[in-house]
């Protein structure tokens, strides 16, 4: 298991929100291993899946790509949790709302599975 530090997890956050920010969909995409699991309350909404999974770095890409499509689009990290093998990125997108993934990473620091926890905008 990868050993998950302060610094490699802020580095990591940093780098993904960077990305999101820039609409670099492969830059994005880096911080995912093949075989990620994606659950997530906006794709219960976005695809109509019940259990908000989707399965595998293909889908998890065109799911991303959608949201990539709003022009307002702005994450501002809020902080870095660190875990045993995982991290939780808790950031501010630009409705306002606090969003917070929990990310388990495998041994090269990629997500494997990640569970989005969405707020709402004040």
């Amino acid at each position: 298991m990868t050993q998950v530090t302060p610094e490699s997890a802020r580095t990591h956050a940093e780098a993904w929100c960077d990305a999101w920010n820039r609409r670099d969909l492969d830059a994005v995409m880096e911080h995912y291993a093949d075989d990620v699991v994606l659950v997530s309350p906006l794709i219960v909404r976005r695809w109509g899946i019940e259990d908000g999974r989707l399965e595998g770095k293909q889908r998890v890409r065109e799911n991303f790509a959608i949201g990539m499509r709003n022009e307002e689009l702005h994450f501002d990290l809020v902080d870095v949790l660190v875990g045993v093998g995982a991290m939780c990125v808790i950031y501010r997108r630009e409705t306002g709302a606090l969003v917070s993934d929990l990310v388990e990473v495998d041994d090269r620091g990629r997500g494997v599975r990640v569970i989005a926890c969405h707020g709402t905008a004040p």
